[in-house]
C-alpha cells in the first residue's frame, strides 16, 4: 500500500506528533512549517527533514504536490483559514482543537471538505485517553448499566509561561472540546440545548480582550430522545487548581469518578459503600509496534511543553490520533472523529459560550450531518 506524505505546521506542541509520524510505518515523506527560521532549522535537523521540505510560508507547504495531508498544530485563530486552504488544495486535514469558534466556520469547513472529497479529523485527545477507552469499554460491556448522569471538568490555569498572548481572556467554552467530547460520546445521544452560567470574574485586561468576564463557566446540556443531563465546568484563568481534564459517569450498576489529583487513582463505585481504586490500563496493544512506545509519558519528546504538562499527559492519546488519521487515508474511509462528529463536539462548546454571553439563556445546539 502507498504511504502517506504529510506536512506538520506548528512546531511547538506539533513536535510531539512529528516524532510519531517519523516512526510510523505508513508514513513516507514529512514536511514541516513554522514562521520562525531558527525553530524550523532546529526541528528540521533534529528529525532529519530535507531542506526542500522545510517551509516558513504555509501557502508554500500546502502547494507542495508531494504531500497528501496536512496536520495543523497552530494557534486557534489559524485553524479555520489553514484548514480551508489545505482542503481547497486537495489535502486531507488533521487539526488540533477546536475545529472553529463559530457555527458559521464549522459549516464552511464541512462544505470545503465535501467539495474536496478529502478527509478531516479533529485531533481530540480526550477520546483516545486510557481512561476514556477503558470506561467506554465498560459501558459497551454493560458493566455500568444505564447511565444516569455525566459530568466533566476542564479546569486549567494558563497563567504560566509558554502560552501565547492570544490565550489571555479567551472565552473558556470556545476551547471546550476536551470536556465536551467524552460526555457527549458516552451520552449516546445528540445534544439538544445548553444553558451556561458564569461565575466569578477575571481581571479587566482579560475581560476586555474577548468580552468574556467570567472566571469559571458551568454548562448544563439536554439531549434529544434522552432523559440524561450532562454538566461541564470550564476555566482558563485566575482560578487556583491543578489542571484537570476529566469526566465522571454515574450508572445503575457502576460509576466512575476521575482522580482528584494527578496519579492519585480513579475510583470505581459498585455499591453504596463499595468501591475500589482504578488505574486505566495502557493501550499500546491497540497500535502497531513501531509507535507503541508513544503511549508512555517517558517517550514524550518535551514533557515540559505546556500543552502536554497542563493536559495531564493527554492519557497516551497522541499515537492513537496519528494512527487513526493515517489509516483512514490509506483505507479510504472517514476517520473516527470525522468532520461531522468534530463539528458537533465543537458546536456544543460554542453554544455553551453563547449561552454564557447571554447570562444563561437556553441555546439550541445544531446537529451537523452528511448531506
Amino acid at each position: 500500500m502507498k504511504k502517506v506524505n504529510i506536512g506538520v505546521v506548528g512546531l511547538g506542541f506539533g513536535k510531539e506528533f512529528l516524532a510519531i509520524y517519523k516512526e510510523h510505518e505508513d508514513v513516507g515523506t514529512i514536511a514541516i512549517c513554522t514562521r520562525n527560521p531558527k525553530t524550523l532549522n532546529s526541528v528540521g535537523d533534529e528529525f532529519d527533514i530535507p531542506q526542500e521540505l522545510r517551509f516558513t510560508n504555509y501557502d508554500d507547504m500546502v502547494a507542495c504536490k508531494e504531500l497528501d495531508a496536512i496536520h495543523i498544530v497552530t494557534p486557534i485563530a489559524e485553524h479555520v483559514p489553514q484548514t480551508l486552504k489545505a482542503l481547497e488544495a486537495g489535502k486531507h486535514v488533521a487539526c488540533t482543537v477546536p475545529m472553529a469558534t463559530s457555527l458559521e466556520d464549522l459549516q464552511k469547513i464541512i462544505d470545503a471538505k465535501e467539495k474536496s472529497g478529502k478527509y478531516y479529523m479533529q485531533m481530540e485527545t480526550s477520546l483516545y485517553t486510557r481512561e476514556f477507552l477503558a470506561v467506554n469499554k465498560m459501558y459497551e460491556n454493560g458493566e455500568l448499566g444505564r447511565i444516569q448522569f455525566l459530568k466533566g471538568d476542564h479546569m486549567q490555569n494558563m497563567s504560566l509561561e509558554g502560552w501565547g498572548d492570544y490565550w489571555r481572556g479567551f472565552p473558556p467554552f470556545y476551547y471546550g472540546t476536551h470536556v465536551m467530547a467524552p460526555i457527549l460520546t458516552l451520552a449516546h445521544a445528540e445534544p439538544l440545548s445548553v444553558r451556561c452560567l458564569g461565575s466569578g470574574h477575571v481581571s479587566q485586561d482579560k475581560a476586555e480582550k474577548y468580552g468574556c468576564k467570567y472566571a469559571v463557566e458551568t454548562a448544563t446540556f439536554r439531549f434529544k430522545d434522552s432523559d440524561i443531563v450532562a454538566e461541564a465546568h470550564r476555566c482558563l484563568f485566575e482560578t487556583v487548581r491543578q489542571v484537570r481534564e476529566c469526566f465522571d459517569v454515574y450508572g445503575t450498576k457502576k460509576s466512575f469518578e476521575w482522580e482528584p489529583t494527578v496519579d492519585e487513582g480513579h475510583t470505581i463505585f459498585y455499591g453504596i459503600d463499595d468501591f475500589e481504586k482504578f488505574t486505566a490500563p495502557d493501550t499500546a496493544e491497540l497500535l502497531p509496534d513501531c509507535i507503541k512506545k508513544f503511549t508512555l509519558r517517558q517517550n514524550i519528546n518535551d514533557p515540559s511543553q505546556p500543552s502536554f504538562r497542563q493536559g495531564s499527559g493527554h492519557g497516551g492519546s497522541h499515537p492513537h490520533l496519528c494512527h487513526e488519521f493515517i489509516r483512514s487515508i490509506i483505507e479510504d474511509r472517514e476517520p473516527s472523529i470525522d468532520v461531522y462528529r468534530s463539528a458537533n463536539i465543537s458546536a456544543a462548546g460554542i453554544c455553551a459560550q453563547l449561552s454564557a454571553f447571554q447570562d444563561g439563556a437556553e441555546v439550541e445546539i445544531p446537529t451537523f450531518r452528511k448531506k
